[in-house]
Protein backbone atom coordinates (compact mmCIF):
# COMPACT_ATOMS: atom_id res chain seq x y z
CA UNK A 1 0.00 0.00 0.00
CA UNK A 2 2.58 2.85 1.02
CA UNK A 3 4.12 1.84 -2.40
CA UNK A 4 1.64 2.91 -4.60
CA UNK A 5 0.88 6.08 -2.30
CA UNK A 6 4.72 6.76 -3.07
CA UNK A 7 4.30 6.11 -6.52
CA UNK A 8 1.16 8.36 -7.25
CA UNK A 9 3.02 10.87 -5.15
CA UNK A 10 6.10 10.64 -7.52
CA UNK A 11 3.54 10.69 -10.53
CA UNK A 12 1.73 14.00 -9.71
CA UNK A 13 4.95 15.92 -8.58
CA UNK A 14 6.10 14.20 -12.49
CA UNK A 15 3.32 15.53 -13.98
CA UNK A 16 3.33 18.96 -11.88
CA UNK A 17 6.92 19.85 -13.15
CA UNK A 18 6.04 18.56 -16.89
CA UNK A 19 2.90 20.25 -17.19
CA UNK A 20 2.87 22.94 -15.14
CA UNK A 21 6.32 24.76 -15.64
CA UNK A 22 8.20 23.10 -17.96
CA UNK A 23 5.00 23.31 -21.16
CA UNK A 24 4.41 26.92 -20.19
CA UNK A 25 7.78 27.96 -20.27
CA UNK A 26 8.10 26.06 -23.64
CA UNK A 27 5.09 27.68 -24.92
CA UNK A 28 5.96 31.34 -23.47
CA UNK A 29 9.57 30.68 -25.42
CA UNK A 30 8.01 29.53 -28.85
CA UNK A 31 5.59 32.52 -28.57
CA UNK A 32 8.22 35.11 -27.50
CA UNK A 33 10.14 33.88 -30.51
CA UNK A 34 7.38 33.81 -33.33
CA UNK A 35 4.77 36.41 -32.12
CA UNK A 36 6.10 38.93 -29.86
CA UNK A 37 4.01 41.71 -30.37
CA UNK A 38 1.30 39.28 -29.71
CA UNK A 39 2.29 37.34 -27.00
CA UNK A 40 3.24 40.93 -24.97
CA UNK A 41 -0.23 42.15 -25.77
CA UNK A 42 0.35 44.93 -28.09
CA UNK A 43 0.26 47.37 -25.13
CA UNK A 44 1.00 51.02 -26.18
CA UNK A 45 0.91 54.08 -23.96
CA UNK A 46 -2.59 54.75 -24.99
CA UNK A 47 -4.16 50.93 -24.55
CA UNK A 48 -3.81 48.12 -26.48
CA UNK A 49 -4.18 47.76 -30.48
CA UNK A 50 -5.98 44.36 -30.62
CA UNK A 51 -8.97 45.37 -28.37
CA UNK A 52 -11.44 48.54 -28.70
CA UNK A 53 -10.76 51.69 -26.79
CA UNK A 54 -13.34 54.30 -26.25
CA UNK A 55 -12.73 57.84 -28.25
CA UNK A 56 -15.03 60.76 -27.75
CA UNK A 57 -15.71 63.85 -29.09
CA UNK A 58 -15.13 65.15 -33.07
CA UNK A 59 -11.55 65.63 -32.91
CA UNK A 60 -10.56 61.84 -32.72
CA UNK A 61 -11.61 58.76 -34.83
CA UNK A 62 -14.02 56.51 -33.32
CA UNK A 63 -14.55 52.53 -33.89
CA UNK A 64 -17.37 50.41 -33.77
CA UNK A 65 -19.88 50.51 -31.16
CA UNK A 66 -19.34 48.10 -28.63
CA UNK A 67 -18.93 47.34 -24.86
CA UNK A 68 -15.02 48.41 -24.77
CA UNK A 69 -14.76 45.76 -21.72
CA UNK A 70 -12.98 42.75 -22.12
CA UNK A 71 -14.66 41.12 -19.35
CA UNK A 72 -18.34 41.89 -20.60
CA UNK A 73 -17.98 40.92 -24.02
CA UNK A 74 -19.80 39.07 -26.48
CA UNK A 75 -22.87 39.95 -29.05
CA UNK A 76 -25.99 41.97 -27.96
CA UNK A 77 -27.81 38.68 -29.14
CA UNK A 78 -30.36 40.78 -30.98
CA UNK A 79 -31.80 39.54 -34.70
CA UNK A 80 -32.56 41.83 -37.78
CA UNK A 81 -35.83 42.28 -36.38
CA UNK A 82 -35.39 43.38 -32.89
CA UNK A 83 -37.08 46.76 -32.07
CA UNK A 84 -34.09 47.09 -29.28
CA UNK A 85 -31.64 46.84 -32.27
CA UNK A 86 -33.54 49.16 -34.50
CA UNK A 87 -33.58 51.53 -32.28
CA UNK A 88 -30.19 51.54 -31.00
CA UNK A 89 -29.22 51.72 -35.03
CA UNK A 90 -31.30 54.75 -35.56
CA UNK A 91 -30.22 56.40 -33.01
CA UNK A 92 -26.37 56.16 -34.03
CA UNK A 93 -27.01 57.15 -37.30
CA UNK A 94 -28.76 60.05 -35.99
CA UNK A 95 -25.88 61.10 -33.52
CA UNK A 96 -23.31 60.60 -36.47
CA UNK A 97 -25.40 62.93 -38.63
CA UNK A 98 -25.11 65.54 -35.80
CA UNK A 99 -21.33 65.65 -36.14
CA UNK A 100 -21.57 65.92 -40.04
CA UNK A 101 -20.61 62.20 -41.00
CA UNK A 102 -22.60 59.95 -43.10
CA UNK A 103 -22.17 56.89 -41.31
CA UNK A 104 -21.32 53.18 -42.73
CA UNK A 105 -22.75 50.20 -41.44
CA UNK A 106 -19.75 49.42 -38.98
CA UNK A 107 -20.18 52.64 -37.85
CA UNK A 108 -23.51 51.95 -36.25
CA UNK A 109 -23.19 47.78 -35.71
CA UNK A 110 -20.81 46.36 -33.23
CA UNK A 111 -18.85 43.74 -33.82
CA UNK A 112 -19.54 39.85 -32.65
CA UNK A 113 -17.06 40.84 -29.41
CA UNK A 114 -17.52 44.31 -29.39
CA UNK A 115 -13.98 44.63 -28.88
CA UNK A 116 -13.32 45.20 -32.08
CA UNK A 117 -10.11 47.34 -32.72
CA UNK A 118 -10.93 48.21 -36.30
CA UNK A 119 -13.03 49.81 -38.83
CA UNK A 120 -12.87 49.33 -42.46
CA UNK A 121 -11.42 52.06 -44.32
CA UNK A 122 -14.75 53.06 -45.62
CA UNK A 123 -15.87 54.14 -42.00
CA UNK A 124 -12.12 55.98 -41.69
CA UNK A 125 -12.90 57.88 -44.36
CA UNK A 126 -16.58 58.65 -43.60
CA UNK A 127 -14.95 60.64 -40.68
CA UNK A 128 -12.22 62.59 -42.15
CA UNK A 129 -14.59 65.70 -42.49
CA UNK A 130 -15.35 65.38 -38.61
CA UNK A 131 -12.19 65.07 -37.64
CA UNK A 132 -10.44 67.82 -39.98
CA UNK A 133 -13.47 70.37 -38.79
CA UNK A 134 -12.50 69.60 -34.99
CA UNK A 135 -8.93 69.68 -35.80
CA UNK A 136 -8.70 72.21 -38.16
CA UNK A 137 -6.79 70.49 -40.25
CA UNK A 138 -6.72 70.15 -44.36
CA UNK A 139 -9.38 67.03 -45.30
CA UNK A 140 -6.67 66.35 -47.72
CA UNK A 141 -3.85 65.52 -44.59
CA UNK A 142 -6.56 63.58 -43.17
CA UNK A 143 -7.03 61.35 -46.36
CA UNK A 144 -3.40 60.39 -46.74
CA UNK A 145 -2.99 59.77 -42.96
CA UNK A 146 -5.81 57.31 -43.27
CA UNK A 147 -4.16 55.85 -46.53
CA UNK A 148 -1.39 55.38 -44.84
CA UNK A 149 -2.94 53.44 -42.37
CA UNK A 150 -5.09 50.92 -44.18
CA UNK A 151 -3.70 47.36 -43.64
CA UNK A 152 -4.55 45.22 -46.34
CA UNK A 153 -5.57 41.70 -46.74
CA UNK A 154 -3.80 39.11 -44.73
CA UNK A 155 -1.40 36.66 -46.54
CA UNK A 156 -2.68 39.00 -49.40
CA UNK A 157 -6.15 36.89 -49.48
CA UNK A 158 -7.91 36.61 -46.16
CA UNK A 159 -10.35 39.13 -44.63
CA UNK A 160 -10.63 42.30 -46.12
CA UNK A 161 -8.73 45.54 -45.58
CA UNK A 162 -8.51 47.52 -42.12
CA UNK A 163 -7.85 50.92 -40.39
CA UNK A 164 -6.85 50.30 -36.26
CA UNK A 165 -8.21 52.92 -34.41
CA UNK A 166 -5.66 53.07 -32.19
CA UNK A 167 -3.04 53.30 -34.30
CA UNK A 168 -5.09 55.95 -36.70
CA UNK A 169 -5.58 58.55 -33.46
CA UNK A 170 -1.87 58.01 -32.63
CA UNK A 171 -0.95 58.85 -36.27
CA UNK A 172 -3.29 62.05 -35.38
CA UNK A 173 -1.50 62.90 -32.48
CA UNK A 174 1.92 63.06 -34.12
CA UNK A 175 0.57 64.52 -36.81
CA UNK A 176 -0.91 67.40 -34.82
CA UNK A 177 2.00 67.84 -32.88
CA UNK A 178 4.55 68.13 -36.14
CA UNK A 179 2.29 70.38 -37.69
CA UNK A 180 1.14 74.11 -36.54
CA UNK A 181 -2.79 72.43 -36.69
CA UNK A 182 -4.33 73.68 -33.29
CA UNK A 183 -7.66 73.83 -31.61
CA UNK A 184 -9.67 76.99 -31.27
Amino acid sequence: MLLHIRRSILASLAFLVLCGLAYPLVETGIAQAAFPYQANGSLRPNGSTLIGQRFSGPDWFHGRPGAYNPMASGPTNLGPRSAVLERHVAARIAQWRRLGVRPTSGLVTSSGSGLDPDISPRSAYAQVGMVARARKIPPVALRRLVASEVHGRQLGFLGSPYVNVLQLNEAVARLVSSHAYSRS
